[in-house]
């Protein structure tokens, strides 16, 4: 028998479990609300596409270039000017395979093992793996209620600056924070655009979330305020449309996009994806949002609720202003990586706060998406993750209805 154990280096990842299907209550990952993906009228834009440019297909880069299909990136640079506040030509913008890819080819073109980069100290776990994977040290800024600590992010780069050592980048989550929920303002933006230039240090401004604004009125991007061509901005179709459709973009100036798209090797992203996505959100984008939002609000809400009723004063979280996720922030005694094993072997998942934090709080923090489960699932899923929790840390002390 084949042992491919021996062909290995010391440093390959870990094997991957054989996937036996999502557990009962799954408040893990970036799955979105199952009710709200617009299959009609995808359907519908897929008929006219392929009929219309289906030969295309024939060709990689559908006539439009490496840089994506045109009409989508049309599309995009129209949306965000509205939108974000972002003017930018479709020259200006590269069509990734989700926003992973857009991570991967940034941090391709920027960083090499032992450099330094500046993040949120509680930031998205897919980040925090591949900074880690790349042997890159990482300078965590805390957190307020209104985005990343501007203070403490100029001492920091004051400090190094003294060592003689350049932060590849900055990279943040300004609208929507993943996982905190945190919306950057506006005032910050600009602080943090200043900084940029005062320290020649480029952004990395990973906007993914942003549609998902409940009810607050979206901020201007970062990029909005950048005019010296310091922002490398980063979209995805994701979390507004599907996340299996797996379509994202970069957006930077030519200096920089020219830089990363030689990493680009994959022959160009599923083009179907593109052209449908293209046909779709010309005529229906700003309405699917708006339900979207509306059906995320409302499992939001009842993800509130369910933490009130079940875990009480023993959960400390704020209600998200947007977005798919909850950060649950619980007494020091509870270890929520033991939470999670227990939790899993019950049908609950939950995402561990020490895999979205580089400082050690996070050892006591949970991030749980509420855009998949239905509002039952949330009620149900949550109480019993209270009794777990219960059960082996005492906390919470009394659950309701028990």
């Amino acid at each position: 028998m084949f042992n491919v154990e021996k062909f290995l280096h010391s440093d390959a990842l870990n094997p991957a479990m054989e996937w036996k299907g999502y557990p009962k209550y799954n408040f893990i990952g970036g799955h979105n609300d199952s009710e709200s993906i617009p299959i009609k009228s995808l359907k519908e834009s897929i008929e006219k596409i392929i009929l219309r440019e289906g030969k295309t297909l024939s060709k990689y880069g559908l006539e439009s270039g490496p840089q994506g299909y045109l009409p989508l990136r049309k599309f995009i640079s129209k949306q965000l000017n509205l939108s974000a506040q972002i003017v930018s030509s479709e020259n200006e913008i590269l069509v990734v395979s989700g926003s992973l890819q857009a991570l991967d080819l940034v941090n391709e073109t920027f960083l090499r093992k032992g450099d330094t980069v500046i993040i949120e100290e509680e930031n998205y776990g897919g980040t925090i793996s591949r900074l880690k994977r790349l042997g890159v040290n990482m300078v965590g800024i805390p957190l307020e209620h209104d985005g990343m600590n501007v203070e403490v992010l100029e001492q920091n780069l004051l400090d190094l600056r003294k060592k003689k050592i350049t932060p590849r980048y900055i990279y943040t989550i300004p609208t929507i924070q993943n996982p905190t929920g945190t919306v950057m303002s506006a005032k910050k933006r600009e602080i943090l655009i200043d900084l940029s230039k005062q320290f020649e240090i480029p952004i990395f401004e990973d906007d993914c979330y942003a549609d998902l604004l409940f009810e607050k009125e979206r901020p201007p991007a970062i990029k909005s305020f950048d005019t010296d061509g310091y922002v490398i901005y980063c979209g995805s179709f994701s979390k507004s449309i599907a996340p299996a459709l797996r379509v994202g973009y970069l957006i930077a100036d030519w200096s920089i996009l020219s830089r990363i798209l030689p990493y680009k090797t994959d022959a160009g992203t599923g083009s179907l994806e593109q052209m449908a996505l293209a046909e779709f959100c010309e005529i229906n984008f700003n309405s699917h949002i708006k339900m979207l939002r509306s059906e995320l609000q409302k499992k939001s809400e009842a993800m509130c609720y369910a933490f009130d009723k079940y875990f009480g004063s023993s959960a400390d979280y704020k209600k998200p202003d947007g977005g798919i996720f909850i950060w649950v922030d619980m007494p020091k005694k509870v270890d929520t990586s033991l939470l999670y094993e227990l939790a899993l072997r019950e049908g609950v998942a939950i995402n561990p706060g020490n895999e979205w934090s580089i400082n050690a709080n996070g050892k006591h923090k949970m991030r749980l998406c509420f855009g998949n489960p239905s509002i039952r699932e949330i009620d149900e899923g949550i109480k019993l993750l209270a009794e777990i929790c219960r059960k082996e840390f005492g906390l919470p002390t009394k659950i309701a209805n028990l």
